[in-house]
């Protein structure tokens, strides 16, 4: 989307603050013993309360409210009332819905209570590598250079990132374009961030995958060499300066 007049920037701020209000309570509400079904259908509750409806669900019929994925899964997790969180379980949540005709995406990795597998750094190096890319995106700028920053930075860090996954264009519709706003320098794409555009930019950084492959229940993706994984997203409206971060109040940097 193009943000053209003040009616579409606020249906963007309305459908924003669901996602990420409904990110940040099911990041507070989860412990140790919860089922990811119960996360998710929490996830479900708070949706509702704002009026938005589950974006997987209206685009793909996924089975769930919400993305929930554990571990070495890196996305599109699907919640189950036989999974079960454990302490110290490395938590991805991704929200994204509809309202009113608009769209936003919103994702966040955290570590379950407390953190007996020492991947806190992980967790610490992917926020912070989303907080340096969206700083750097304005008008005119190119996408593949900020998919050159997050390699960069995740590589500096001892990490890889998914080259097979990225952001994308949201607003009118889940996804748009630009489609393909990848963790990795793609010389061959010329493209550049237009001024008033929605983006949803994701960092997805592993200890040792570089590919997302599907599993066997058509939605929850893996690293094709293991490991850990965590994914954080904004959705943002690129601007001639600093871009507005319209899912600021998921609390990712907080």
């Amino acid at each position: 989307m193009i943000i053209t007049n003040e009616k579409e920037l606020e249906g963007m701020r309305s459908i924003s603050e669901a996602v990420a209000l409904t990110l940040k309570k099911m990041h507070e509400y989860v412990r140790p013993g919860m089922s990811t079904k119960e996360l998710d259908d929490y996830g479900g509750q708070l949706l509702n309360e704002f009026g938005a409806k589950s974006a997987p669900y209206l685009v793909y019929k996924f089975p769930g409210h919400t993305c929930i994925s554990l571990n070495n899964e890196i996305c599109h997790g699907i919640p189950s009332d036989k999974r079960i969180i454990q302490e110290g379980d490395l938590l991805n949540i991704d929200v994204s819905a509809e309202l009113n005709g608009y769209w936003s995406d919103n994702g966040s990795s955290i570590i379950v209570s407390q953190d007996i597998h020492k991947k806190q750094d992980l967790v610490d190096s992917s926020r912070a590598i989303l907080k340096k890319a969206i700083n750097t995106i304005k008008g005119g700028v190119k996408i593949n250079e900020i998919g050159s920053l997050i390699e960069k930075e995740a590589k500096r860090n001892g990490y890889k990132v998914i080259k097979n996954l990225g952001g994308h264009g949201v607003g009118g519709g889940l996804h748009e374009q630009p489609d393909g706003i990848l963790n990795y320098r793609d010389k061959f794409d010329q493209r550049r961030f237009r001024k008033n555009a929605v983006v949803a930019i994701e960092t997805f950084i592993t200890t040792d995958s570089s590919l997302a492959l599907e599993t066997a229940d058509g939605f929850t993706m893996i690293g094709d060499k293991g490991g850990f994984a965590v994914q954080h997203e904004h959705t943002i409206v690129v601007t001639d300066g600093q871009p507005i971060i319209l899912t600021e109040q998921n609390g990712i940097w907080d």
